[in-house]
């Protein structure tokens, strides 16, 4: 049992030391972030599932009118919305009825109807039996038309050059799929290209943020550049339409994001050069929970879905432990790591606690704050400087808001996530529900300020 702790306080260590160094510039790939400025902009079809989405949806369709993008497409899934929903789409759209037939490749609920917006024809809407977001998925790439695929939430906002970064990508014929940094709707600001702001943001959309730019700038940059990137977001997601027809589409799962993307590392695993990447330039905004109760709800149907995974490609995670990156990462840094260690972590100190109190266990408290707050630092400060490299970076009136976020986050916001890993674990065998969460229905155009009153 001892060598066992040992080796996992080896890799709690090892893992967050190799993420910090390799994710800095100096191990760029050779093609990583070349702009081609390709002068023809490949077919791009843009999927939004909607369930309810009433509260963000006139946003979503003001930021696809604003793409000045020249070969796209839009297709809003109205998954049996049972509020404003599909009023709303028509309000905003004016739609009318399209013949056009789908591949009938992938299976899904029943459309209804399939519309073409009279003011925008580029934008449809598919109404269908609700089948949740993966089941939508499938009935978007069964009507999309071009050859790349990109997936977006409702409450998603693309920046102006974000689809031309993702033409710009996929001159590379091996890259089969990828995805977008993602920054937090609630830190937009006039300039979404360069500024964000913690002004109108409470402290947990701020250490939220921090969490954003620990995830995307270290562990996605570096999970990337090792061809091991286990999710690619479904805020933001960019898919070669064939290899999603040829994995057989969505699996209708709570986790479709990160199921989608282990399905595409099992069907390239035979192909040595073909990879799924990360692309930091390729930027958007999606809307984070501002209340504790929508966050919980949240990031307990994300650790839900790793375990639904790692049990799912439990058997190709075993074949390919020590051939495939992505198998390596997941097994060891995401499950050892990520879901055990806080298990046995806090076993040791209840069990010293009962069996020998209190001075026994009081070393492995230290030793595990120190932890905390050396590693703590040294991610918040590496993913800020990470951002700012990329061309983000906070006013000088957000220094004191950011170190406020960064001790909340060490010590607070820390804890309340290692509770949602062990309870989010548990809670899989027994509830397999997804929880929506709400949206604040607010218009982000232009600033992100919010209303009077937050969402419940």
């Amino acid at each position: 049992m001892n060598i066992f702790v040992e080796f996992l306080l080896f890799l709690c260590i090892v893992f967050p030391v190799l993420h910090l160094f390799h994710c800095l510039p100096w191990f760029r790939e050779q093609n990583e972030g070349l702009k081609k400025n390709l002068k023809i902009d490949k077919g791009i079809s843009i999927l939004v599932p909607c369930y309810n989405e009433q509260g963000i949806i006139e946003t979503s369709i003001k930021s696809m009118k604003s793409l000045s993008y020249s070969q796209f497409e839009v297709i809003y899934i109205n998954d049996g919305s049972t509020d404003s929903t599909m009023i709303l789409l028509n309000r905003f759209l004016k739609l009318k009825p399209c013949s056009k037939s789908p591949l009938k490749r992938l299976s899904h609920k029943k459309v209804e109807e399939f519309y073409q917006s009279e003011l925008y024809p580029n934008i449809y809407v598919i109404d269908k039996l609700n089948g949740g977001k993966a089941d939508s998925l499938n009935a978007g790439i069964e009507y999309s038309s071009q050859s790349l695929v990109v997936t977006l939430d409702a409450d998603t906002i693309l920046t102006n050059q974000a689809l031309s970064v993702v033409n710009d990508t996929f001159e590379d014929k091996d890259v089969v799929a990828a995805g977008g940094m993602v920054h937090v709707l609630q830190t937009k600001t006039a300039k979404p290209l360069n500024r964000l702001s913690l002004l109108h943001a409470n402290m947990l959309i701020r250490v939220q943020t921090l969490d954003f730019l620990k995830a995307f700038y270290i562990t996605k940059m570096s999970l990337s550049r090792f061809h091991a990137l286990a999710i690619i977001s479904g805020a933001f997601g960019i898919f070669k339409k064939q290899v999603l027809l040829d994995v057989g589409g969505y699996r209708s799962t709570i986790g479709e994001d990160i199921d989608i993307t282990l399905r595409i590392h099992r069907h390239i695993s035979k192909h040595k050069n073909k990879k799924i990447i990360f692309i930091p330039e390729a930027i958007c905004y999606t809307e984070l929970p501002e209340t504790w109760k929508d966050l919980i709800k949240q990031r307990v149907r994300w650790q839900k879905a790793f375990i639904d995974c790692f049990i799912h490609f439990r058997s190709f995670f075993g074949k390919t432990l020590f051939t495939k990156s992505v198998s390596f990462f997941y097994i060891f840094e995401s499950f050892l790591v990520g879901t055990i260690a806080p298990y046995v972590m806090t076993g040791i100190v209840v069990l010293n606690g009962i069996l020998n109190p209190p001075s026994s266990y009081v070393h492995y408290i230290l030793f595990y704050l120190l932890y905390i707050f050396l590693f703590g630092i040294a991610y918040d400060l590496v993913a800020i400087g990470m951002g700012k490299y990329y061309g983000f970076s906070f006013q000088k009136k957000d220094a004191s808001r950011l170190l406020f976020a960064i001790i909340f986050d060490i010590y607070v916001y820390r804890f309340v996530t290692m509770y949602i890993v062990l309870y989010g674990s548990i809670s899989y065998f027994f509830n397999k529900k997804w929880n929506k969460v709400a949206r604040t229905g607010r218009n982000y155009q232009t600033d992100s300020k919010p209303d009077s009153k937050p969402a419940a």
